[in-house]
């Protein structure tokens, strides 16, 4: 297994003068060093980065086509102090055509494809698959759907979403309103040819207070979607839980039942598509913890934990299976759980400036999950609405539940 460095945690009253030592390799000389951090020009390039430009200054050196290949934490009470010219690590500086490595190129920015197409004028897409990813046994039904995109200009990145406008009228003889799933394939499609678009669809069912069972409206409509038929796409929707471009991230994946739909798209776009992303070859951390009563209803069991074999250093599979495992109290064992056990590893994880953590699905996951990291910044000195606040605001922390 691949170890990461860990970055020494401090105590919340002083991340404001929190630094860390950049070593850079390959950064183009042509280009000036545009922050008023101090830095040291020779084989290496040394930058001391605030916390809390981490991640922009990451972005910078990646477009100037260097490599950052260590980083040191530095007290924030002390000045940055050059490595010594008589250093015996000191390395002279080659010309420029011999030691500069060739500069990577650099990545087209994808823009965000929000409302393409509106309940007004929704695209009208076929059906080209509906089948049942619950094994026998397994508790309810949930669909993988794909839908043909071939007609129009639907297109979009993973971790959005799409609407679905089901036909007829509610109960107060309206259309029926249009209701949101996240996209389960990635930009490519399950065909691969950007010409699809996939959905993960658990049928809702419920008692009424009267104890008369209830179907979803949509979902109900989706699950018996026969291929061939015609069905009403909106959208598509949403920024809050997009995958970053950097390829070294650790992206860190809560789910609970259909809230696997954007990861899988992740994950497929990681480990399943690499040759159809040259500019995207991933190879960070993926860890996805997974909430699922049964065994039976482990969603794309056999692709997940195919992934997790061939990609052992990359990807990292926790399941959280209700009704089969228990707590070491003997409680159930949920997501929440699963965080309580690891929440040491995660916490140190989840302060690298390039960790993100993605929640996706049952919203009763959240406030323990919080509580337990709380408790985990109370042991560092930290306060855990502080970092959860940056890290919102440096788009760490991607939260869509229901």
């Amino acid at each position: 297994m691949r170890t990461f460095n860990n970055i020494k945690t401090f105590a919340s009253s002083v991340n404001e003068n929190r630094r860390f030592l950049f070593e850079v390799v390959g950064v183009s000389q042509q280009e000036s060093n545009t922050l008023d951090y101090p830095i040291r020009k020779s084989g290496s390039v040394f930058i001391a980065v605030p916390y809390a430009r981490m991640n922009q200054e990451m972005n910078r050196i990646n477009r100037l086509g260097g490599k950052i290949i260590n980083i040191t934490p530095i007290d924030g009470l002390t000045p940055v102090q050059s490595p010594s010219q008589g250093s015996s690590t000191t390395t002279e500086t080659q010309p420029m055509t011999q030691s500069e490595p060739k500069a990577k190129k650099e990545k087209k920015e994808v823009k965000v494809p929000v409302n393409i197409y509106r309940p007004k004028n929704p695209y009208v897409g076929k059906c080209l698959e509906n089948y049942e990813l619950v094994a026998e046994g397994g508790s309810g039904t949930v669909r993988h759907l794909t839908f043909d995109l071939s007609a129009g200009d639907l297109h979009y990145l993973e971790g959005q979403s799409i609407g679905i406008i089901p036909p007829g009228e509610d109960d107060n003889g309206k259309p029926h309103k249009l209701r949101l799933y996240s996209i389960a394939s990635t930009r490519h499609g399950d065909n691969r040819d950007d010409k699809t678009v996939s959905l993960c669809v658990r049928q809702l069912e419920y008692k009424n207070d009267e104890g008369e069972t209830v179907y979803g409206v949509c979902s109900t409509y989706l699950c018996n979607l026969e291929v061939g038929s015609d069905v009403a796409i909106t959208g598509p929707v949403g920024k809050e839980m997009l995958l970053p471009d950097d390829e070294d991230a650790t992206i860190i994946m809560l789910a609970t039942g259909t809230g696997i739909a954007p990861f899988r798209a992740f994950l497929w776009r990681m480990f399943k598509e690499r040759e159809l992303n040259p500019d995207y070859q991933f190879k960070g951390l993926a860890w996805l913890i997974f909430g699922i009563p049964y065994t039976e209803n482990i969603l794309y069991k056999d692709d997940l934990e195919k992934m997790a074999t061939d990609y052992s250093e990359n990807f990292r599979l926790t399941y959280a299976i209700s009704r089969e495992q228990q707590t070491a109290d003997g409680g159930k064992m949920y997501v929440q759980s699963r965080v309580s056990e690891y929440a040491d590893e995660l916490f140190e994880l989840i302060q690298k400036p390039n960790t993100h953590v993605y929640m996706c699905g049952l919203k009763g996951m959240e406030p323990p999950i919080s509580e337990t990291f709380t408790a985990e910044a109370e042991k560092r000195g930290m306060n855990w609405d502080d970092l959860r606040k940056q890290m919102k605001k440096e788009e760490r922390w991607h939260v869509e539940v229901y």
